[in-house]
């Protein structure tokens, strides 16, 4: 059963911005694949994404073996300009829903440097109600602790009157458990079907 939300989630990769992987742009621009880079993103990335570790520290000691030759900044700045491709479809659809009165915050699992980029350079800060982000959360989007912080500082009567929308099934099965409604995210005209489902109630 559907119930028209009073606040929308939305995650980044895949719904809010969209396109390739910066890891694509990385191989094709430099050289650097996939499998030299996978240790750093096994190991390392994980803590820097719930606010653990510093990123730049992190990444530090790897960029010369992976043979980039400029700076950990430098590297962070291709990273974070190769994914600033922003769903202006979607962004305009919430613009029209802030304007009607639900309020819309961005919920993403990113670590502090993008979190910043995505407030600041990519403009949501203007765009939203605010940002929910596993960098200053604590947990991860796989883990129900998620959630439960945003329902808390929402302060909502009911997990139901909140629609999250991710790219992830495992977000979403995860969403749920709490109590959220939450739906995948395809594409925009697969979510505008879905959000009139939700509006005709």
């Amino acid at each position: 059963m559907r119930n028209k939300p009073k606040i929308l989630l939305f995650d980044v990769d895949g719904v809010l911005a969209i396109g390739d992987h910066w890891g694509k742009h990385l191989e094709r621009d430099y050289g650097i694949t996939k499998a030299m880079t996978q240790e750093f993103f096994t190991n390392k990335f994980g803590a820097c994404i719930i606010g653990k570790a510093d990123l730049k520290e992190e990444l530090a000691p790897y960029i010369q073996q992976w043979g980039w030759r400029g700076t950990v900044d430098d590297l962070i700045a291709y990273w974070f300009r190769a994914e600033h491709n922003i769903n202006e479809p979607l962004l305009a659809y919430i613009q029209t829903l802030r304007g009607q009165g639900t309020a819309c915050y961005v919920a993403t699992m990113q670590e502090q440097y993008r979190t910043a980029y995505i407030l600041q350079e990519m403009g949501f800060e203007k765009q939203f109600d605010g940002i929910f982000s596993s960098a200053f959360i604590g947990y991860k989007k796989t883990q129900p602790e998620f959630y439960a912080h945003i329902l808390k500082k929402l302060e909502v009567t009911h997990a139901q009157e909140v629609l999250f929308w991710d790219d992830s099934p495992a977000n979403v099965a995860t969403a749920h458990s709490v109590g959220l409604q939450a739906e995948v995210y395809s594409d925009f005209a697969d979510f505008t079907e879905k959000m009139r489902l939700y509006s005709d109630k």
